[in-house]
């Protein structure tokens, strides 16, 4: 009998809440624990809310609050202090499961607006093998050796500038080898076209990142990275997967295509004027 994918409930929402919690936490501190931290990273907790600060990386995703619901809408000064002593600004990424209108007014007599959603999907792991194209394989990154690779399909693969390729290598390659990360290169034609990550906690996998070179885009690249770590979940014992992407996007129909459903919006609050 095939498994059905389980009715979203909201302790469904709760767990799929922590194993993204789960992988966020452990990106953040395996960049954290690079010797001397030379990116900065400092974490915080207020009351069940979570806070990433990195001096050295202005982007939204490590300068991040997560879990603000009512009950720590008292810490929000607490918080953007927090964020001031390092002279960085903060997003919060509300969820439908904690967030209501005491968090949101909060937020916006502080100056912040919704910037935009965030889909969060869920779905089940397969047991069959994938047969992919003839024009595609995947492989996992086992070794340091493939990082320079790793860094640059990466790098590009999410719109950032080459020279950045180092940054990427830095603060990825601790992943490796750490408990529940398992990372991919995708080839197209034999070509290195693009990379994937899945991370691991308890019975839920996290696809934590699926980039691809933009001339191989359209070609099936992605969801074929889908299709194999929903593979190697069910292999590896996983009762669900779980993934993110921009609402409405070109991922976001290949998760729906592969069988995931949508579990809920994540709604980006961002500081007026940034």
């Amino acid at each position: 009998m095939m498994a059905q994918l389980p009715v979203l409930t909201q302790e469904l929402v709760k767990r799929l809440e922590q194993a993204e919690t789960a992988f966020w936490t452990s990106r953040i501190e395996a960049i954290g624990s690079r010797e001397g931290n030379p990116m900065g990273v400092h974490t915080a907790r207020f009351g069940h809310t979570s806070a990433v600060c990195t001096e050295h990386m202005p982007w939204p995703l490590f300068n991040t609050v997560r879990g603000l619901g009512s009950g720590d809408v008292g810490e929000l000064g607490a918080i953007l202090r927090f964020y001031a002593e390092y002279g960085r600004s903060c997003t919060f990424e509300l969820t439908p499961g904690k967030a209501d209108k005491s968090v949101t007014y909060a937020l916006a007599r502080q100056g912040f607006y919704q910037e935009s959603f965030h889909a969060y999907m869920y779905g089940l792991p397969e047991p069959i093998a994938p047969v992919l194209p003839p024009h595609i394989r995947i492989e996992p990154i086992t070794s340091t050796d493939r990082f320079d690779l790793y860094g640059e399909l990466h790098c590009v693969g999410t719109g950032m500038d080459i020279s950045a390729k180092q940054h990427f290598i830095d603060n990825n390659i601790v992943l490796l080898n750490r408990p529940g990360w398992h990372m991919y290169v995708g080839y197209v034609n034999d070509e290195p076209a693009g990379v994937s990550v899945m991370h691991i906690d308890g019975d839920i996998a996290s696809f934590t990142l699926a980039a691809t070179m933009p001339e191989h885009r359209g070609r099936g690249l992605h969801t074929a990275m889908l299709q194999v770590r929903m593979h190697e979940a069910a292999k590896r014992g996983c009762r669900l997967v779980a993934a993110q992407a921009a609402f409405g996007s070109v991922s976001q129909n290949n998760m729906e295509r592969a069988g995931m459903r949508l579990a809920y919006t994540r709604a980006v609050w961002s500081a007026l004027g940034e």
